[in-house]
Order: C-alpha cells, then structure tokens, then sequence
C-alpha cells in the first residue's frame, strides 16, 4: 500500500483549489449581505474571506512546491514550503485585523442604522454554511496527510465561522434592541478573535521552520521503541527529532562493543529503523554506529563536536 505520507502528494493541490472556490463564493456572499444591511461586521467577515482567498491561492503553489521530489539542491524533499504558506496566511490575517478596526471606528463615533436585516443575514449564514463544510474537509484531510498548510486553511476557515456566529448575533441584537453601537462594538471582538487566529497561525509556520522537535508522545514512542534493543551492553544517545511539513525526521547514535563485526552492527541499526518506521509511518530514520571501546564515540552526544578531537588510530 501506498504510503500518503511519503508519496506523491500533488493531489493535495485538489483541496486548495477547492478552498479558492468556497473562498470566491462566500466574498461573493457576504459582500451581496453587506450592501443589503450596511453592517461593518459583515464587512469584516468579507474582508476576512478575502484573506482566505489569498491563504487558499498561496496554498495552491507551496502545496505544488511541496509536492516535488527531493533533488540535488535540496535533498531532503520540498515539504518546508508549506510553512511558507501558513506563515504568509497568517500575516494577512492580522493585516485583515487591523483593516476591520479602521472601518469600525466611523461607525463606532457615528452609528448608522442597519437595513434589510432578515435577508442580510440569510445571505451571510449561507456563506458560514459553506466555509463549514470545506474547513470539515480541509481539516479531516490534513489530519489524514499531515498537512501543516491544510491545517491552517481549515483553522482559518473554522475560525471565520465561528466569527460569522458572532457578527450574526450582533447584527441580531442591533435589530432587537435598537443599539447602533453593538455592530462596531462586534466587529472588534471580531477583530480581537482573527488576531489570535493569525498569531497562533504564524508561530506555528515559525516553530517549524525552526525545526522544532516531534511531540513529546511521538518522541515518547521513539524512545519505548528504541529500548528493546538495548541489551548486551548496547546503548544509544543523541536522540533528534523534527518536523518538516509533513515529514518527520529521528536521527541517533547506537554504540555496541567494539568486538562486535560490521556486519552484526548494521543488522542492529536495520532493525532499529524499521521498528522507529513502523511505529511512526512516514518516518525518516538515519542511525550512526559508534564503538563503546572509542573515547571519540562520546563526543558527539551535543549537536556540535568540539573543534579539537585526537586522532584515532585505527586498530
């Protein structure tokens, strides 16, 4: 079988050209809702999908980029790209943020009244309904894939439901209590819950282009994984992990007797990466064998080794 996780993932591009089209029609939707009610918190929620367009377009080309095979420039994949396109998603979140806030504050000093209510909202829950469904979508396939970008697209979108709700009700209460107020006063709480949506967006871009670890469960597993094999005095260290998209990575040291022959070593590293393998699919796994004999074997647990090592003499 196929494995999704190291495969060709260029049929991921299919989901981001499905959040285009859901982004297209809810600008569509909630800018026909906007004119009918002239509420600045359907405004937002427009310019809210005009940033998921934007995050959707730039998922579409680092989803394309992701998808290339690892070549001589870059040997260990593409799948980097993707925190590219959280990241810059992310950015304009906040940039919509700021954009809400501006065309609220008018309103705030000088109330308007709200027209054609009912149908305004109609069109706009329509619209809450679709970006519903595509971020169910999004999400169950980058659970699926373990796709960072289809992630953040479908957070984003889950998000702007859930800000789509709020505009509603405050819409709602406007047309109940006469309160002009309460409209602006939405589109801030608005504004405040897209600028949370947008920082947790791009500290996550940023925390996997810095290589962040796997999980503390996953590098858990790698560790109950790794200790059947310690026994006859072998013994491992300089455990690393991280994430890149959707590739993980772990790379250790195994150090066995130094009597032990080569070829007795590498069956016990083969081993190894194949139970770290099948315990975490899609995994990529690069073991060292080191001698429990050699001094030199030691200096190597921190990532850098010292600048001056003595020679070893081979026996």
């Amino acid at each position: 079988m196929t494995n999704p996780l190291t495969s060709d993932r260029s049929f991921l591009t299919r989901f981001a050209w499905l959040s285009i089209a859901a982004a297209l029609a809810t600008i569509a939707l909630k800018t026909i809702a906007y004119f009918l009610t002239g509420s600045v918190g359907l405004l937002s929620d427009a310019l809210e999908s005009i940033v998921n367009l934007v995050g959707a377009l730039m998922a579409l080309a680092m989803l394309t980029i992701a998808a290339r095979p690892a070549d001589e420039d870059h040997a260990y994949g593409h799948s980097k790209a993707e925190y590219f396109s959280s990241g810059v998603e992310g950015t304009l979140i906040l940039i919509a943020a700021v954009s809400i806030v501006i065309a609220a504050i008018p309103r705030l000093i000088t109330p308007k009244p709200l027209e054609q209510v009912g149908l305004g909202l109609g069109v706009s829950v329509a619209a809450s309904a679709v970006n519903l469904i595509v971020a169910m979508i999004l999400l169950r396939a980058s659970k699926l894939y373990k796709s960072i970008t289809l992630e953040a697209n479908a957070h984003h979108l889950m998000t702007d439901v859930w800000t789509s709700a709020g505009v509603l009700a405050g819409v709602g209460l406007v047309a109940l209590t006469g309160w002009e107020r309460l409209d602006p006063i939405v589109a801030f709480l608005v504004a405040a819950n897209i600028v949370w949506s947008g920082v947790r967006i791009v500290r996550l871009s940023a925390l996997g282009l810095m290589d962040t670890a796997l999980s503390t469960k996953e590098q858990d597993l790698v560790r109950s994984t790794i200790q059947p094999h310690m026994k006859n005095e072998v013994q491992y260290h300089a455990l690393r992990t991280r994430q890149s998209g959707s590739r993980r990575f772990v790379s250790l040291h195994v150090i066995v007797p130094g009597k032990w022959t080569v070829q007795r070593g590498h069956r016990l590293l083969e081993n190894i990466e194949a139970d770290i393998r099948r315990a975490l699919p899609g995994v990529t796994v690069f073991t060292h064998l080191e001698s429990l004999n050699d001094p030199a074997s030691w200096d190597d647990t921190n990532l850098d080794r010292p600048d001056e090592i003595t020679p070893v003499t081979p026996e």
